[in-house]
């Protein structure tokens, strides 16, 4: 993934095009085709496969707890990162006069399930200042009455890094909330240290490079009862045939209970092979690798036309970039006609930089977009 060789070995698709847009999908190496080869493989052995299933879900579980700082069995599945809001709603229990806060540098799924016309809870939005969220504007948004704080790690609409430390600082002296982050634009493109988290929450087609149908849910086992789902299903009860099965339901706690049905088995194999393609790789070794790529991405944006929406501060910079522009989307057509692919949505331009991307990526969207000003 890091060198001229690895590149055209693993993603030979990015031969003859720009790949910039990460966030929005990964390129998946071909490992990920194998795993997806071995899932068909093991599921033409009916029910003589579901152990192989079963082994290769452990598996993945042990490379996510290792990626979120926690254990094998404090990593559940859903089948997104939404579905896994709306069921950490149902676990929460919110209440009229509750408050939640959330922010406007985050994606929908962070936020629209607090908003819906049944939810009884208050929400407070943190609003960003230039591009950055700002401890000192969420503490007065706090009080005894706040019983939830989302956020992204890492933003999809600028790509702003959340300084963590001081954000769960800030919750847990002002508020008795629980706090959800979700890494969806941060798991595997950048290493995580996710203390103080209460439930961890990411899709897995973007960064991790492996396909969708999987959330990615992590609770610590001191959070267990709190992020206990009392959801319909049975693969997350703890005796779903028992014989009081049409009395009673007792789900599994914590991340297990996220677990309502059947899992995505052949995201899991995807997963499992992703997880073990970035392990090789290392994720550390990716930051370290990409660092000057985005700086010298968005020092080049600088110098044109352009309104960068990302903040300059590289403490608060991972993967993306995002500029806006009256004109968005003629500058998206004019780079797509070469084969350039970043995302544009609502006027506003996205630039994602992955460990497959180069320095001769950055070069040809900058001289593409000079082109395309007039500059």
């Amino acid at each position: 993934m890091l060198t001229d060789e690895s590149r055209r070995r693993d993603f030979p698709s990015l031969a003859t095009r720009t790949y910039l847009n990460t966030a929005a999908e990964g390129i998946p190496p071909p490992a990920v085709r194998a795993a997806l080869d071995d899932y068909f493989a093991d599921k033409e052995l009916g029910m003589d496969g579901r152990p192989r299933h079963q082994a290769q879900w452990q598996a993945a579980r042990v490379l996510v707890g290792a990626m979120y700082g926690l254990a094998a069995d404090e990593i559940g599945l859903c089948s997104c990162a939404s579905e896994a809001f709306n069921l950490a709603a149902l676990a929460l229990r919110l209440g009229p006069g509750d408050e939640v806060v959330v922010n406007d540098l985050d994606f929908p799924a962070g936020v629209s399930r607090w908003v819906q016309p049944d939810s009884p809870a208050t929400v407070r939005v943190w609003r960003h200042r230039d591009g950055a969220l700002h401890i000192d504007d969420l503490v007065p948004l706090l009080s005894g009455r706040t019983r939830l704080v989302t956020a992204s790690l890492v933003s999809f609409y600028n790509g702003f890094l959340l300084p963590l430390p001081p954000f769960v600082e800030a919750v847990r002296r002002h508020s008795p909330a629980k706090l959800i982050l979700d890494v969806t634009q941060a798991l595997g493109r950048i290493p995580l240290s996710l203390a103080g988290v209460d439930l961890i929450v990411s899709s897995t087609h973007k960064w991790i490079l492996a396909s969708h149908g999987g959330g990615l849910v992590g609770v610590p086992r001191t959070e267990a009862a709190t992020w206990t789902v009392p959801s319909a299903g049975w693969f997350h009860l703890q005796d779903p045939f028992g014989a009081d099965r049409f009395a009673a339901a007792a789900p599994k706690p914590g991340a297990a209970s996220f677990m309502v049905g059947m899992p995505n088995y052949p995201a899991i194999y995807a997963i499992r092979a992703a997880l073990e393609y970035l392990r090789e790789v290392g994720v550390e070794r990716i930051a370290e690798a990409t660092r000057p790529l985005v700086a010298h991405c968005r020092e080049e944006l600088a110098k044109l036309p352009l309104k960068l929406i990302t903040p300059g501060d590289p403490a608060h910079l991972a993967g993306i970039i995002a500029f806006t522009h009256p004109d968005a989307a003629t500058l998206h057509r004019a780079l797509h006609e070469r084969q350039i692919h970043v995302m544009c949505q609502a006027g506003r331009v996205r630039i994602a930089l992955h460990g497959y991307n180069t320095f001769q990526d950055v070069e040809t969207l900058v001289a593409a977009l000079r082109t395309a000003l007039g500059k």
